[in-house]
């Protein structure tokens, strides 16, 4: 198995170990990537997901190479689907995704990166939508992630170009979040991650949901969508935080749905106890 799965704590990381292609992503490897991310999709006890890659590199995207899976076979548009299915679980995981890039970051692999709501990137980091190199189009959702990141002009250059660009004008152009040296990396991965699981869950996923959704729909459309947030957010951890809040103290992020049996202005409490309805 190229994709190795492991868990510390509430941080889920998904490696692609396959170093001797630079972690080129085969069918295996996509299905198994596709099947991890549902899981996770589903798992309360995962607050957090890192996507990275064994070897000194994230991936040179997909593993064209291989045709011994029944897939490989297959019309192009049944393995394009494959793709699109996973690309669509990474891009909607309720949890916040840290990709962790170091070395090459190419084709397929790079608007997986894009997929993810942070990108850490060591000073090592070859990004490329090297694409029109291999006589191909964007995928994996790269012409909708993008030219969101970079802006039209920029996704038009390196979408045409295929170039090749460090991690310095990774960050630049908006393809990464941090760049860091390569011993740099991983406390810096560890540290964002236990600031994100220790996060309110709920809330973090309703705010990616409504900033993946901000760019498409109106702003009467957003209002809208934050009240209902807000309405959830009121009856998950928003009580627990203002109970922190008065008591001076850190605020314990469950993401349950409780009822909040806080004093009203009149001191009186809901006749209800607090209750866990999940």
């Amino acid at each position: 198995m190229t994709l190795h799965v492991t868990d510390e704590g509430p941080v889920r990381t998904l490696t692609f170990d396959n170093p001797g292609r630079k972690n080129a992503i085969d069918v295996p490897t996509l299905q198994a990537l596709g099947e991890a991310l549902h899981r996770t999709a589903y798992d309360d006890g995962v607050r957090v997901v890192v996507l990275t890659g064994a070897g000194g590199d994230f991936s040179s995207g997909a593993d064209l190479s291989r045709n011994d899976h029944p897939l490989s076979a297959a019309h192009p548009m049944t393995r394009m689907r494959l793709w699109a299915d996973t690309v669509t679980t990474l891009h909607d995981l309720p949890q916040p995704v840290i990709a962790r890039v170091e070395g090459v970051v190419v084709g397929a692999a790079a608007n997986l990166a894009l997929g993810c709501d942070f990108v850490v990137a060591a000073t090592t980091a070859r990004f490329s939508e090297i694409f029109a190199r291999r006589g191909l189009s964007l995928d994996a959702g790269g012409s909708w992630l993008l030219p969101r990141a970079v802006g039209l002009l920029q996704a038009k250059r390196l979408a045409l170009l295929g170039e090749i660009v460090g991690a310095e004008e990774m960050l630049a152009l908006g393809l990464a979040t941090w760049v860091k040296e390569p011993n740099e990396l991983d406390a810096f991965v560890t540290d964002l991650a236990v600031r994100l699981a220790a996060g309110p869950p709920v809330a973090l996923a309703l705010t990616k949901q409504m900033l993946h959704h901000g760019s498409t729909s109106s702003f009467e459309a957003a209002l809208a969508q934050e009240s209902a947030a807000q309405t959830v957010n009121f009856g998950t951890d928003a009580p627990a935080a203002r109970r922190a809040f008065a008591e001076r103290t850190e605020p314990d992020f469950t993401g349950a749905w409780r009822l909040d049996t806080t004093p009203d202005a009149t001191g009186a409490k809901p006749a209800t106890d607090q209750e866990d309805f999940r």
